[in-house]
């Protein structure tokens, strides 16, 4: 037989013998007139059955009963369990191992729960390895690398270690902002397309909502190569057709873009040079790519399909036992280095010219400007010393350096930029909050326009 390996992502869980793909659901199931369905048998019915529907039991493996008195005598875990069963009835007459690659959104209690599972099943599990560092096969010199991938519910951004080989050193998952959330987005926008332009509501009926849950896919990669694409929805005998902006879609989306470009700056350094990884799944979210790339800057890199079961049945680590399985965070790289371009002017995600705090607008041209309790003789000075916990005597300093707007943390208390505590120093765009202190100061980041002398 062989090893087959297996990405347990609810957004689409992928199971690979060598090059070909066994098995590829979703997260979905289905309880109905006593019938447990799951995966795309359960998807296809999410709009017309919704109150039947399950989709957090991957995301929130437990073994409580579910809330609804009409399946509680069932649990998230019997879930799981009921789609391992089938996925493994599936792919076991061309393998009798097991590696799984697990996103970042499962916790240590998670994972015990789902080897106890498979266990259970005599699902002959060999390898369970962080699926940010089974996508991970090369290395990108002179960069500091995260790795973005959707599930159903959170964004998942990992930052790699890249010395001797790929190991996590940081993660964060980021809730409310996964495929559904961007979805029912879109949804909202095709369906006002189509009410503008043919007095069709799609979304009066679940028939027509589950059509368009149906043919968002292909949507999708259409708006991703094109400005305008058309949009066709047949339903009793007539054909409604509109015409849709892309741009109009990633609009949609900017609320979660947003989220996720905030948490990815807070993991880059002034000085360093972002590689940013995007699985295959997020790499087909309209616009995703460009808005990195302009917002925190470095180079994007697109994943191929299938890439973090691929990456991962290629490096399975060397002890095939079953037992006593712990999670893989590091693996050596098997592909060519990549060579990451240093460009200065990626990031035009706007300088900022001064710092708005209370009624005030401090200039941030010339000297540093240096924010905290205790001001020092000769440096300009921000002055901070109204009670709140949380602030240093030199709390941090915003500086100008190669063009860019620089802020660095002094405290031993952290300086947050968007919410998120930076790592030292951080470049500053124009409309980005700064916050010392508990529960803190906040200072705006803005950009006055230039007097032309008119």
């Amino acid at each position: 037989m062989g090893l087959l390996a297996a990405h347990l992502n609810d957004a689409g869980i992928l199971v690979l013998s060598g090059e070909k793909v066994l098995y590829r659901e979703p997260g979905f199931a289905l309880l109905d007139d006593d019938r447990l369905v799951t995966g795309a048998a359960a998807f296809a019915n999410a709009s017309l059955k919704p109150r039947w529907m399950q989709y957090h039991y991957w995301s929130n493996l437990h073994t409580e009963p579910l809330p609804d008195r009409r399946f509680h005598h069932l649990s998230n875990a019997d879930l799981v369990s009921r789609q391992l069963e089938q996925l493994w009835k599936t792919v076991s007459p061309y393998g009798d191992r097991l590696a799984v690659a697990v996103p970042s959104y499962m916790t240590n209690e998670n994972l015990g729960l789902l080897l106890g599972i498979a266990a259970e099943l005599e699902i002959p599990v060999v390898a369970m390895v962080d699926a940010a560092v089974a996508a991970t096969r090369r290395r990108y010199e002179h960069a500091v690398l995260t790795h973005i991938d959707f599930s159903l519910h959170t964004t998942m951004l990992t930052r790699l270690l890249q010395e001797s080989q790929v190991q996590v050193e940081r993660s964060a998952v980021i809730e409310d902002a996964g495929l559904l959330a961007l979805h029912d987005n879109w949804l909202k926008t095709i369906a006002e397309a189509f009410v503008q332009q043919s007095r069709f509501d799609p979304l009066h009926t679940a028939e027509t909502e589950q059509m368009l849950q149906d043919r968002m896919p292909g949507w999708l990669a259409a708006a991703s190569s094109a400005e305008t694409i058309s949009l066709e929805v047949e339903y009793r005998g007539n054909t409604h057709r509109v015409e849709l902006e892309s741009l109009e879609l990633i609009a949609a989306a900017a609320p979660i873009y947003q989220r996720i470009v905030s948490n990815l700056r807070a993991f880059y350094k002034a000085e360093d040079t972002p590689a940013i990884q995007l699985t295959d799944r997020a790499a087909r979210m309209p616009g995703l790519a460009e808005t990195l790339k302009t917002r925190v800057g470095g180079e994007v890199f697109i994943l191929e399909p299938g890439a973090t079961a691929r990456g991962l049945i290629k490096r399975c680590p060397a002890d095939h036992k079953s037992g006593g399985i712990t999670l893989t965070r590091h693996l050596p790289w098997d592909q060519a280095t990549v060579q990451v371009r240093v460009d200065d002017t990626d990031n035009d995600g706007g300088q900022p010219t001064h710092l708005l705090f209370g009624h005030n607008a401090f200039s941030l041209r010339g000297e540093p400007l240096v924010l905290g309790t205790q001001p020092v003789d000769g440096e300009r000075w921000l002055d901070l010393q109204l009670e709140m916990g949380g602030v240093s005597r030199r709390h941090c300093v915003i500086s100008a350096s190669n063009g860019q707007c620089i802020l660095t943390d002094h405290s031993r208390y952290g300086t947050f930029l968007n919410g998120h505590r930076i790592d030292g120093t951080a470049v500053l765009q124009t409309g980005d909050l700064i916050r010392v202190g508990s529960p803190g100061f906040e200072l705006r980041l803005i950009a006055a326009e230039q007097d032309s002398g008119s």
